[in-house]
């Protein structure tokens, strides 16, 4: 059986990742009380039944405080036999949160008579530290689409078979900032730039005419030959170690030209590799 917990500051989407999930056939409890999760799985039919559920629960600030502050106690209580356990951490930037409350009017769980929004958005992060800090996916949804995150939910979550490692190749503009979900960070900034070619602006990474000027560059290939090189020595040992999700980010000035060249090269070279190779460009709204 296979148990998610999604959480995460509220309006960072949990809500729309636990209807994902809902939607492809999980079994999903919102805001469930995290000492209860034991007991939970104890009710649950196993695989000897021939009926095997799988699971989603949401755990955020609404919960009791002391129990979140043993998450981790709660967790070690679970028997890994009996489950496979995930537990993906959603956040957006604390600017990003205000704006979506204020456009839904909604009120956030921790606001009060002597509690702003904005303090309450930044108290919530520091309540759920303890799940953020075990999370094995920490997904960053400020620049998603609530499209963007059902998407990325149902590819990396839900396709991922048995310990498999899921792998994200995304590409990123540095002047828009680093994206916080990722786990290794590559910068492609000192390589020839077709920004500054006339006829190239107008193109991305994925056209052609940007593919052939970058790929006649031997500045580009040998980047190339050290990332794939560090990526092949690397990612089995993170997998060894038991990591099942791995984001790797490739940065240029903008997020438009080398950066998704060169995640668009790498998630071709790997896709034959593993299982689940995902691809995100950030920065281009297609």
């Amino acid at each position: 059986m296979k148990l998610v917990i999604i959480s995460g500051r509220s309006g960072s989407g949990k809500s729309t990742a636990l209807n994902v999930l809902e939607d492809l056939g999980f079994y999903c409890i919102d805001n469930l009380p995290v000492g209860l999760l034991p007991n939970l799985l104890m009710q649950t039919p196993n695989a000897e039944a021939n009926h095997t559920t799988n699971m989603a629960v949401s755990i955020d600030a609404r919960n009791i405080p002391t129990e979140l502050a043993h998450f981790a106690d709660i967790i070690a209580q679970l028997d890994p036999n009996q489950c496979q356990l995930e537990i993906i951490y959603l956040d957006a930037h604390p600017d990003t949160l205000l704006t979506r409350f204020s456009a839904t009017r909604r009120k956030h769980p921790l606001t009060g008579p002597d509690i702003p929004l904005y303090e309450a958005i930044n108290q919530e992060g520091l309540v759920l530290q303890h799940i953020a800090d075990m999370a094995d996916l920490t997904v960053d949804t400020t620049h998603l689409s609530m499209h963007q995150l059902r998407s990325m939910i149902k590819s990396r979550v839900v396709q991922k078979q048995g310990n498999e490692m899921s792998l994200l190749f995304e590409s990123f503009g540095f002047k828009h900032g680093i994206p916080k979900d990722s786990d290794l960070v590559f910068d492609v900034r000192c390589l020839p730039n077709p920004y500054w070619d006339p006829q190239l602006r107008k193109y991305t990474g994925q056209d052609q005419p940007v593919v052939d000027f970058l790929q006649k560059e031997k500045t580009v290939n040998s980047m190339f030959d050290d990332i794939h090189g560090f990526l092949q020595n690397w990612l089995p040992e993170f997998q060894a170690n038991n990591r099942t999700y791995m984001t790797v980010s490739i940065g240029c000035t903008g997020g438009q030209h080398r950066s998704v060249y060169m995640a668009e090269r790498l998630r071709r070279h790997y896709q034959d590799e593993y299982v689940n190779v995902q691809l995100r460009h950030r920065e281009l709204f297609v």
